[in-house]
């Protein structure tokens, strides 16, 4: 029988690097000390646990299993925390029948996990990786349950065409996972209208139709509002409204003083500064380089050197992001927080502010410098090469003219223009780089910006999807194939000298053993030596990172928002995108990463500021596009917005920086509707969609039940209860102290009586 695991610790023994002896007996004893320590630590807190062999030298497989008793404790417990925390719940005095209530797969994994990793404060064992105890644990994880993954997978691909519901996702994977696939499925059928729309607009109106760009700012706007009250909504439903309050503290907190903690999330700040403005001169560096330096050169290799600027920002951009990750990655843990949601919210926000600037900068470059000034900055560029003297340029020519005389002079002879042919004007020779600059402004592109944005919504969707899909097969086959196991796109299985018994061994029958009980001996061991072959497949497997999939939605939407004007198909992009994005989700989850921790969240956190940012900077870029770019002759062109000049590259002489002074300014303008429409949409929705609403009721109800059962239940729920209500004579008690002859003759009805007689 497959035995139960709730977790799996990986625990390390060994550091990886060769040791000398003494060094080596050291780290033997350190770590059977730990490893000891760690087995007494779950066993004494009433869980079982067995170490087994990993699949890597060195490393141990700690399989932990929680009983029902221990389990219904931890139940129990929640309750009371929840309770005291005003989180909806049921009496906190009763006790949970495990056997005819059992908890959810989600529910279980959550609670174990919380109890081994949370500190001894909070009432769990401190077992937590990262932690100073615990400097040999590398990571906690979960298995998956493959049943359901299967049957998820095939609900996505075959019988589902359109969207599915959540509710088997929130019970295996948790709400965080569950909040994800619904903001994914929300945002995904809000693209539906602005699709439609889009489509109308690219075909049937000019370009930078200032329509549509109002459409899409009122559209932008409606879906953030909408989805703050959708999750509110949810969060009533699963009863997570709140859920931060019962937040356990992380491992490695360490009680600061306030001032002390806001002056190092301060201290953040000029690190975060500087590499933005290092990343933001590289990738303005590689935009001219690209856009006007390889557009004058002439010279031999003209069109490879195209691809130079692609080369130069894969080698430097993801470098500078990895190092600039490494450096968020210690300031976060620097900066100490003291709950997991507010760490991750803090080191998303560094994150993805460096990823929004590779993301946008390049398609901003082209819209408010290439176009606008691009024959300024053309010419710009061709004083600097050919008329300007400097240490550079002398080093640069030596250089040159070293790399050019080794090649064929049947190459460099067309290219090489003497003083002589000058002197006389004879054309007939060619330089390496276009001089005149009337040739130079017709090698500027007129349709830069929507071969960006389909670069951008197409061509970088497809590769991310092969990113997240394909790449992991083709990785598993090179290490399949590298550790001399043949091909496979398995993930990576025990090998045959991992000591996981793989190689059957010759067993030896005696005469008094039962061939009935070593058949199911065998069998047992068969059964646990295929289930630890899955354990050690899916320790090999990486974490799943929900930042990545929240990133890249997030990133998607502000395409949408802030650039759709330039090409209005590309929600259309999008959403075709996201439709198939739903599924390689599912399957990325359920294949090529390890299960997800489930936890308790009633927001995206961090994402939604993101969001509510790039819809008011979406008002500010739509509306200066608008003004910048749209037709002034009202006249409909013809063909589509793909094939549309800008009118500042078809008059060299309109005031460029007239217009981009305007564009500011009305942007500007822009900015202060944008604040006075999401206030009216705020207000709208909130009636709309959340006032009377059975969740606003079950809202306001949960925040006074508990305490009425819980009061109920001691009998002080009411000033008088039922069964003290008994019938008493009126003059049966009277007030102490008082004449009981007061307060038995009434007047009232002899009054009302005379008053009567008179009428």
């Amino acid at each position: 029988m497959v035995p139960q695991v709730d977790l799996v610790l990986l625990f390390r023994s060994s550091p990886g690097k060769v040791l000398s002896k003494p060094q080596a007996r050291e780290n033997a004893r350190q770590a059977a000390q730990q490893y000891t320590h760690l087995l007494e630590v779950l066993k004494n807190g009433r869980l079982h646990a067995v170490g087994k062999r990993g699949e890597k030298e060195g490393q141990l497989l700690v399989l932990v299993h929680c009983p029902e008793s221990t389990l219904t404790r931890l139940v129990q417990r929640e309750r009371y925390s929840d309770f005291l925390c005003g989180l909806p719940t049921t009496n906190p005095t009763g006790t949970r029948d495990l056997t005819t209530e059992p908890l959810s797969p989600a529910d279980r994994l959550r609670l174990v996990h919380a109890y081994v990793t949370s500190t001894p404060a909070d009432g769990g064992l401190g077992v937590a990786p990262a932690s100073s105890n615990w400097d040999r644990l590398e990571s906690v994880l979960m298995l998956h349950d493959h049943s359901f993954n299967d049957t998820w997978i095939k609900a996505w691909t075959t019988r589902q065409l359109g969207f599915v519901t959540f509710d088997r996702i929130r019970e295996q994977f948790g709400e965080a996972v569950a909040l994800y696939f619904h903001f994914l499925s929300f945002y995904t059928k809000h693209l539906l209208f602005i699709s439609v729309v889009g489509v109308l607009f690219y075909f049937f109106s000019m370009p930078y139709s200032t329509l549509y760009s109002s459409i899409l700012l009122l559209w932008s706007i409606i879906f953030v509002e909408w989805w703050r009250i959708k999750q509110r909504i949810l969060s009533v439903r699963w009863g997570t409204k709140g859920s931060f309050r019962v937040e356990k503290r992380r491992a490695q907190y360490v009680p600061l003083a306030w001032w002390k903690k806001d002056l190092r999330m301060l201290a953040s700040l000029p690190v975060i500064l500087f590499f933005a403005s290092v990343l933001a001169v590289i990738l303005t560096a590689i935009f001219i380089f690209e856009a006007f330096v390889t557009q004058l050169y002439t010279g031999p290799g003209h069109r490879l050197i195209g691809f130079s600027p692609t080369i130069l920002f894969v080698a430097l951009v993801p470098r500078l992001l990895a190092i600039y990750h490494s450096y968020a990655v210690r300031l976060t843990n620097w900066e100490n927080h003291a709950h997991q949601s507010t760490h991750d919210a803090s080191l998303t926000i560094k994150t993805f502010s460096l990823s929004a600037i590779v993301a946008y900068l390049g398609i901003a470059l082209s819209a408010f410098v290439y176009v606008p000034f691009g024959e300024e900055v053309m010419a710009g560029v061709q004083h600097y090469l050919f008329y300007r003297d400097t240490p550079f340029h002398a080093t640069a020519r030596t250089w040159l003219s070293t790399v050019f005389s080794a090649l064929p002079s049947n190459v460099t002879t067309p290219f090489n223009a003497t003083a002589d042919t000058k002197k006389t004007g004879e054309t007939s020779h060619r330089t390496f780089w276009e001089r005149d600059s009337g040739s130079a402004r017709g090698k500027l592109s007129s349709t830069r910006l929507q071969d960006q944005m389909f670069a951008f919504t197409v061509t970088n969707q497809v590769i991310n999807t092969f990113l997240e899909i394909g790449l992991p097969f083709v990785m598993r086959a090179v290490a399949s194939v590298r550790s001399g196991k043949g091909l496979s796109l398995a993930a990576p299985a025990a090998g045959a000298n991992s000591g996981n018994g793989n190689s059957k061994k010759k067993r030896v029958m005696f005469d008094d053993q039962s061939a009935e009980k070593e058949a199911k001996r065998l069998a047992d061991q068969d059964e646990e030596r295929e289930f630890l072959d899955r354990v050690k497949r899916e320790v090999a497997l990486p974490d799943y990172d929900l930042f990545a999939d929240y990133s890249e939605m997030v990133t998607q939407f502000g395409y949408v928002a802030l650039w759709s004007t330039i090409w209005p198909l590309a929600p259309v992009m999008s959403l075709i995108n996201n439709w198939l994005e739903l599924r390689s989700d599912a399957f990325k989850i359920t294949v090529h990463v390890r299960r997800p921790i489930p936890t308790r969240t009633d927001t995206i956190g961090p994402w939604l500021d993101t969001l509510t940012f790039l819809t008011w900077l979406g008002a500010l870029t739509n509306s200066a596009l608008v003004y910048l770019f749209r037709p002034r002759d009202h006249c409909k062109p013809l063909g589509t917005s793909l094939s549309h000049a800008h009118h500042h590259l078809s008059k060299p002489d309109a005031p460029a920086q007239q217009y981009l002074m305007s564009a500011l300014l009305i942007a500007l303008a822009a900015s202060h509707g944008y604040i006075l429409l999401r206030m009216l949409v705020r207000h709208t929705l909130e009636r709309v969609l959340w006032r009377g609403s059975k969740e606003e009721r079950e809202a306001e109800r949960i925040e006074t039940v508990v305490k009425e059962q819980y009061l109920r239940s001691l009998g002080v729920a009411d000033v008088v209860s039922a069964e003290d209500k008994t019938a008493e004579t009126p003059g049966e008690h009277g007030p102490e102290g008082g004449s009981s002859a007061f307060w038995t003759s009434d007047e009232g009805l002899d009054e009302l009586s005379r008053g009567t007689k008179e009428a």
